[in-house]
């Protein structure tokens, strides 16, 4: 019996909850850990420059209930409760609902909308990131100004071009790094809120709903950018089947928080101090001046661990798509043998590297950016909130109006916060939308012209049992083959065709499919599944993981179906069916619909590859279906 191949958990770690928690610094809270780089400093430009104490204390209490609220209420305490088999992520909460009482739609389209949505973040991200922590250098050489936006765009080539070669070595040090970090940006904070503790009457909720009252439009605008200190919450829920659920709080309420709000508490404290308070960049101002440059290359550090921590989120994300069914096969690499979770995917990386460096060229600066930022991410956690709701019903078992009063609140504030940020959709708001909106349109015509061909395909073949009684005394030549198919209970159309064409069957026939489950991992006892099907037909069937890659010679050399076939490779030949699609019907959208698809479909990794099936030993067989 073969083992399941390691996988991105907490195995891959030291074990125990403390290293898992320094493991999770790094990989977890890298995103929202360098929000204080350009949070405050982007309120204060969208209020109209206002940085009295009114307002700054206003904008502090907005920021740390926006954290309570959606980070320590929303997230850590509620959301992490729905994981689908110990892993999480809106692919993940989608998986686990889309299949309660069926196939829903609805789920669907919002998991697929989120997913889009994350994609794009995934390119915001390390281009506000590094863009804000070299601004830091504005300060102690002002001459360098003109230089900051080619200086960031080097740093983001230097680290596309390095994932290739995987991270393995050098992620051990994304924890230390990451909690130093922390522990700096909390210390610079206290020092500024010990000299004006005046500053901690913005703990109190009031103080912040005054100011939004007094503003209106200002307040209401200024709301769109205290959301980017809750950017990168998705993460924690996202990976938390990488770590576990309690390293991640731990994280989180043992070092995380605490720093982040004395770190925000430190900045406002700046803002209302009369002899600072017009500072243009208060995160660095906390800083005494002979470690603002030591204080800037711990931050660009911070923002590459960041950046790497949501370029491998993307890389996790494509991989379950494809599992899932909603985009095209490409090939993905495994950059470690230790760790699963450790991949590269070359389409993805090159595309998010273009995607990121026109951005940075085109914005230059984080405060331009991050009009751009914050639509991604309150969009992905609006439509979070939704689907928990579907989950406080048919997971928890709630009450109705239990589930109403909890999402309820978690979709006003998120729907807030929506609202404040598409106030600026044509000042940037417009190109995470647009990013969106191509990727959910290529996962729709994925998705939907692939269950077509199925189901045009099936239409043309008929009951295995039936081809069985009807060529029970065919003559058969030696070997193996093993023919790929959707489902084991139909004679693959590659079957069909190579019987018309060759005259031939051999010996030993096996259909072999591949299905992939709503859960992230499957047991290795429960990989496979043999059925005689009389005569020397065999119907295999290998279940799979969202969270896995196939490696078909693997499960037939090692397990066989327990025993139940042995499979010699050079004695086995794979047959393929390779499918000319021709978009048919009278809607003009159909047809543009499978006609996109069809070029997804010619384009993509071909399944013989995806499943790691040596190329000498397939045979392809090709045919022509209308959808």
């Amino acid at each position: 019996m073969a083992v399941d191949p390691p996988r991105a958990s907490k195995a891959s770690f030291p074990d125990g909850v403390g290293p898992l928690a320094l493991g999770a610094l790094g990989v977890v809270y890298g995103d929202i850990g360098t929000s204080p780089l350009y949070t405050i400093k982007t309120a204060i430009e969208w209020s109209g420059r206002d940085s009295g104490p009114p307002a700054a204390l206003g904008m502090l209490s907005l920021i740390v209930w926006t954290l309570l609220i959606i980070v320590s209420l929303k997230y850590v305490a509620v959301i992490m409760r729905a994981d689908n088999d110990g892993e999480g992520g809106i692919l993940a909460l989608m998986s686990l609902l889309g299949v309660q009482r069926g196939r829903r739609p609805v789920i669907i389209a919002m998991g697929m909308l989120g997913a889009a949505l994350l994609f794009g973040d995934g390119a915001i991200t390390p281009a506000i990131s590094v863009l804000s922590a070299l601004e830091g250098l504005e300060g102690p050489a002002p001459a360098i100004t003109s230089y900051i936006a080619p200086l960031s765009i080097v740093v983001l080539i230097a680290l596309f071009a390095l994932q290739p070669l995987g991270t393995g070595r050098i992620s051990r040090l994304f924890g230390p790094v990451m909690a130093l970090w922390f522990l700096a940006i909390g210390a610079t904070g206290l020092v500024a809120v010990i000299r004006h503790p005046a500053v901690l009457w913005a703990l109190d909720p009031l103080v912040g709903l005054h100011y939004l009252a007094a503003h209106g439009l200002a307040g209401f605008l200024m709301l769109g950018a205290v959301f980017l200190c809750a950017t990168g919450a998705e993460a924690l829920y996202a990976d938390m089947g990488h770590f576990g659920a309690r390293p991640i709080r731990l994280a989180w309420y043992g070092l995380v928080f605490p720093a982040l709000v004395l770190n925000y508490a430190g900045q406002t404290a700046l803002l209302i101090d009369p002899a600072t308070e017009h500072v243009a960049n208060p995160f660095y101002a906390l800083c005494p001046a002979a470690l603002q440059v030591p204080l800037v290359v711990l931050a660009t550090l911070a923002t590459v661990i960041a950046s790497q921590a949501i370029i491998t989120g993307a890389y996790s994300m494509t991989r379950q798509a494809i599992q899932l069914g909603l985009l095209p096969r490409i090939r993905i690499s495994q950059t470690s043998a230790r760790s699963y979770g450790q991949i590269y995917v070359g389409f993805v990386n090159w595309s998010l590297m273009v995607l990121t460096i026109t951005l940075t060229a085109a914005f230059r600066s984080s405060d331009k950016l991050a009009a751009a930022f914050g639509v991604a991410v309150s969009l992905t956690m609006l439509l979070t909130s939704g689907l928990m709701f579907v989950a406080m019903r048919d997971v928890w078992r709630w009450t109705l109006l239990s589930s109403m009063i909890v999402a309820g609140l978690f979709v006003c504030v998120d729907g807030a916060f929506v609202a404040a940020n598409f106030v600026k959709f044509f000042e940037g708001g417009w190109i995470p939308i647009a990013v969106a909106s191509a990727l959910f349109f290529l996962m729709t015509c994925w998705s939907e012209g692939y269950l077509a061909m199925r189901a045009a395909l099936e239409r043309a073949t008929y009951p295995i049992g039936e081809f069985v009684e009807k060529f029970r005394d065919r003559a058969r030549v030696p070997g193996t083959a093993v023919y790929l198919a959707g489902r084991t209970d139909l004679v693959p159309v590659a079957l069909l065709h190579n019987l018309t064409h060759n005259k031939v069957l051999h010996q030993r026939i096996v259909l072999l499919h591949v299905a992939t489950l709503h859960r992230p991992r499957v047991r290795a006892k429960d990989r496979s599944v043999v059925v005689d099907l009389a005569d020397g037909f065999h119907a295999f069937t290998a279940h799979y993981g969202f969270m896995e890659q196939p490696n078909v010679p693997h499960l037939l050399t090692q397990e066989g179906g327990d025993g139940a076939l042995t499979f010699d490779l050079t004695d086995t030949s794979f047959f393929v069916g390779r499918t000319n699609v021709m978009p048919t019907g009278s809607s003009h959208w159909h047809r543009f619909k499978i006609h996109v698809f069809k070029v997804l479909y010619r384009n993509a990794l071909p399944a013989t590859e995806f499943f790691r099936i040596p190329a000498g030993r397939v045979v392809e067989l090709g045919n022509q279906i209308e959808v």
